[in-house]
């Protein structure tokens, strides 16, 4: 089966830097290790070509060789050692069956980070809906997960009660068993999980019957928590120590409870401010008007002045989301939509007409000192010039 071009095999391109193509080796050398993958052949394999690879192209004479010839400037006819998954570098060396040794020279000095000790228990996630006025001033809710936990038969132990795990004989109870390997750049040594208890340090002859000897069984829990008010859509709460419980004595694990707002018909928010758009007439909005208006805790009223302008924004203060921490709530705003009827009588459509030719055509105009001709007003003196 013909090679693949290492550069492929890395991830990386022709130019690419020293620091580069260490970078993704680093990577994919953790993802293939035989330590992270047991008895995974195709791992194995991968593990193989990616250390070839990076032989070949961290090495500035090597590489330059393989760049101008391809495999061929590497063979090992051709300058001697040769790689054949790195065990071809001569007759007195150690099999290099686990491959520990190339990623201890890199990754850990010569002996394994994975030491027999306390390991914390799993996080979980929960993922809560609420409504938009639950989050707004807070809920009570019961939730209930599925999760690991001790085994109430051996209380975690995994062995059949009145029995006890005895200390593994591979080990001696270390969980861990040590290798010395001779490579081309001198003599390291290992240290890997024991294959016989899997890092426990201890067998189990009478597993228990409920949990298998695994110690631990899956069950729903459930759980009463409170949402404070003002509590906004991604937001997140931890709860500790109501994660998976932890292996050797290690701590138990924690739960994040991820909030999701669902969306309000009318309202939207903005931090702490709420924003709606609220229809009314054109005789309210010429004369002004006091209307009712939804809240987040039902109708207010709302002040409309004379002569309001569609789209004008209207306040009402503490009227919004109440602040998550401190006291306090945010307002309230109100976009206004000045609705044209559209189904008028006969009779309505000539009182209209009066009054609009009995109005001053200079009332339209924008309200407030300083401020630029309204739309219309300009309109009008256009038209008026056009006339003369």
């Amino acid at each position: 089966m013909a090679k693949r071009d290492y550069y492929e095999v890395l991830g990386v391109e022709k130019n690419a830097g020293e620091a580069e193509i260490k970078k993704a080796f680093r990577k994919l050398a953790r993802q293939y290790h035989p330590d992270v993958n047991p008895g995974n052949k195709a791992a194995e394999e991968k593990f193989k070509e990616v250390n070839e690879a990076y032989e070949v192209l961290s090495d500035s004479e090597k590489r330059q060789r393989y760049d101008q010839l391809g495999h061929d400037g590497i063979d090992p006819n051709g300058f001697g050692g040769g790689f054949g998954g790195f065990g071809g570098f001569g007759e007195n060396t150690a099999d290099f069956g686990g491959f520990g040794d190339i990623f201890d020279m890199f990754f850990g000095g010569g002996t394994s980070t994975r030491a027999k000790g306390p390991q914390q228990g799993a996080d979980l996630r929960y993922d809560l809906g609420l409504s938009f006025e639950e989050a707004a001033f807070g809920v009570e809710k019961d939730l209930e997960l599925p999760r690991l936990e001790n085994c109430p038969t051996c209380h975690g132990s995994g062995a059949k009660p009145g029995t006890s795990p005895t200390t593994c004989a591979k080990c001696q109870g270390t969980g861990q068993i040590r290798i010395t390997q001779r490579t081309p750049l001198g003599q390291f040594q290992t240290i890997k999980t024991c294959p016989e208890c899997g890092g426990e340090g201890k067998t189990i002859a009478n597993p228990c019957s409920e949990c298998h000897g695994r110690g631990k069984i899956r069950k729903n829990r459930k759980l009463h928590i409170k949402i404070p008010a003002g509590i906004d859509n991604g937001s997140r709460i931890r709860l500790s120590g109501e994660g998976e419980p932890g292996t050797r004595g290690g701590a138990t694990g924690d739960l994040y409870v991820f909030i999701e707002v669902r969306p309000h018909k009318i309202f939207e928010r903005r931090g702490n401010d709420i924003y709606m758009e609220f229809p009314v007439t054109f005789v309210q909005a010429t004369l002004g008007a006091e209307v009712q208006v939804p809240t987040l805790e039902g109708n207010a009223t709302l002040k409309i002045p004379e002569g309001t302008q569609t789209h004008t924004v209207l306040r009402l203060r503490g009227q919004g989301i109440p602040y998550l921490r401190g006291s306090g709530r945010g307002d309230q705003h109100i976009r206004v939509i000045v609705v044209t009827p559209t189904k008028l009588s006969e009779e309505q459509k000539q009182v209209l007409r009066q009054f609009d030719g009995s109005t001053d055509k200079s009332n339209y105009h924008s309200r407030g000192k300083g401020r630029d001709k309204g739309l219309l007003e300009k309109l009008w003196d256009s038209l008026k010039g056009m006339g003369e």
